[in-house]
């Protein structure tokens, strides 16, 4: 007995150890951030941690050849303020045992710097070895989006997420799990979704089906995707996420990481999207699965912190719960993070800032943009900048609730969904905006952010409206669509003004 408590002890022990110790990338991405910060605010003891003393930087540039050591690099450094509209980048990494090389980038209002650098691993950790750049300008003429349909046929496509610049994955709410290469243009079905997706659709008021699908951010090593989707039992329905590992397009090795208890026959509001954030961690949004504020409890589902559903929650890639989230009594439910969800579909985190933004299908209007914060009570069913469907509902007060107000909600129903924060040349008038799909009626919003407020809104293609279910960019920043339709399309959308 002492034995097996003993091992068990150990193995717990290990367990811990593996989940706090940093991966090789990780450790990489910690020297390149130390790098950025210093470039950003001139402060030449992050710059000279991050390289080793031997590091030479390189350009060519109007024709000449420019050579630095690390010392002369670092006397043209002055300590400064960090601009607003700095954006910073890592576009790829690669890593062989000691050695490994990045591409990054740094981009301000005018230009956009691109680092190549060669990396070791010493005794004091990973230095830059040596870098070569170059700078490009912004182009100056305006934006002037245009689509171009890449992929048509899909079934209701709900996400997808790159693999690489020209391979992704694709779920189809009505249809399969996919990989595409948007180079040869060939399809493939990945094999092995789990057995209880709930695939029985009803018309296009059934929210039920494939949701989200997400790469590890240490994919290339762990080959780990994270799948959200309606699961199905003898009870009804509910919303899965799952982890799994994907060989030779066959999904392996299943883990359930969350069930969003109970099983219902209710069909909407589902939530599913997830995302990682600068932390590391993984965080989700389930909805309150159901459709008319007629059918809530005394306490509302999305108030009561024992219940589910209506919550976004935080837990680490193996579905434990990191001790630094929220607390909100020991009665709630474990990875709870925020609370007063209806039907919150789309994530989305701003590289510049890490905050994780997300949207929220209100009732009769209230569609809301919202920013994530750890502990809030986003006031669902208490309040609503729209209208209630039961219009004789009025939810008893809570004492000592507090209620956070969106950052944005429209006047009309938009029907927001996958969202995404621009950073990129293409567009570079749009960085830091936040683009937002809409099914009702179709349409993209350009919202300008200031902060943690949106200055303005446009409208895109009004008159070539689509379905939009999700905003994403590739590794290389393009910027692609997918639209929410029986013939569902893969969109990538370019700049004609170019």
């Amino acid at each position: 007995m002492k034995r097996t408590t003993l091992l068990l002890i150990l193995l717990a022990s290990f367990q811990a150890f593996c989940q706090n110790t940093p991966t090789e990338r990780q450790l990489i991405e910690n020297t390149i951030q130390l790098y950025f910060d210093g470039w950003a605010t001139g402060d030449t003891t992050k710059l000279a941690k991050a390289m080793h003393a031997s590091c030479h930087l390189k350009n060519y540039r109007d024709g000449k050849f420019a050579s630095f050591s690390r010392s002369q690099y670092l006397s043209l450094f002055k300590p400064h303020e960090r601009p607003k509209n700095l954006h910073t980048q890592i576009v790829a990494l690669d890593i062989t045992n000691n050695m490994g090389s990045a591409k990054v980038e740094i981009i301000n209002e005018r230009e956009v710097f691109t680092d190549y650098f060669n990396l070791m691993k010493t005794n004091e950790g990973w230095v830059i070895a040596d870098k070569v750049s170059t700078r490009t300008p912004h182009k100056t003429t305006g934006a002037i989006p245009q689509k171009e349909t890449i992929l048509d046929g899909l079934k209701r496509p709900w996400s997808m997420a790159f693999i690489s610049e020209n391979e992704v994955l694709i779920s189809e709410k009505e249809g399969d799990l996919i990989k595409y290469n948007l180079e040869k243009r060939e399809k493939i079905r990945v094999k092995g979704f789990p057995a209880d997706l709930e695939d029985n659709l009803d018309g296009f008021g059934d929210n039920t089906g494939k949701f989200e699908v997400l790469l590890d951010p240490d994919f290339r090593t762990n080959r780990y995707i994270y799948l959200s989707y309606a699961a199905k039992a003898q009870k009804g329905r509910t919303t899965k996420i799952v982890r799994a590992v994907l060989e030779n397009e066959s999904l392996q090795q299943i883990k359930v990481l969350f069930v969003a208890e109970p099983y219902t026959d209710q069909r909407v509001h589902y939530g599913g999207g997830m995302l990682f954030g600068s932390d590391g961690k993984l965080y989700f949004t389930i909805g309150e699965r159901i459709f008319t504020e007629k059918d809530e409890p005394v306490l509302p589902i999305a108030q009561n912190v024992e219940d589910k559903r209506g919550k976004i929650y935080r837990i680490n890639s193996d579905g434990t719960i990191p001790k630094d989230n929220p607390d909100f009594g020991d009665k709630a439910t474990p990875g709870l993070y925020a609370t007063g969800i209806r039907a919150a579909q789309g994530l989305a985190r701003d590289l510049h800032t890490g905050k994780i933004w997300f949207s929220e299908h209100g009732t009769h209007q209230g569609d809301e943009i919202n920013v994530l914060e750890a502990g809030a009570n986003y006031g669902w069913p208490m309040k609503t900048t729209g209208k209630y469907r039961f219009a004789e509902f009025a939810p008893a007060p809570i004492p000592g609730n507090n209620y956070k107000e969106p950052v944005w909600s429209w006047l009309q129903t938009v029907a927001p969904t996958g969202l995404h924060v621009y950073w990129g040349t293409e567009f570079a008038g749009w960085n830091r905006n936040l683009l937002v799909g809409g099914l009702s009626k179709g349409s993209l919003w350009r919202l300008v952010l200031e902060g943690e407020t949106i200055k303005s809104a446009e409208e895109l293609f009004t008159d070539d409206r689509l379905r939009i279910r999700k905003v994403i960019q590739s590794p290389a920043g393009k910027l692609y669509l997918l639209s929410d339709e029986t013939n569902g399309k893969l969109i990538r959308v370019k700049n004609a003004g170019l």
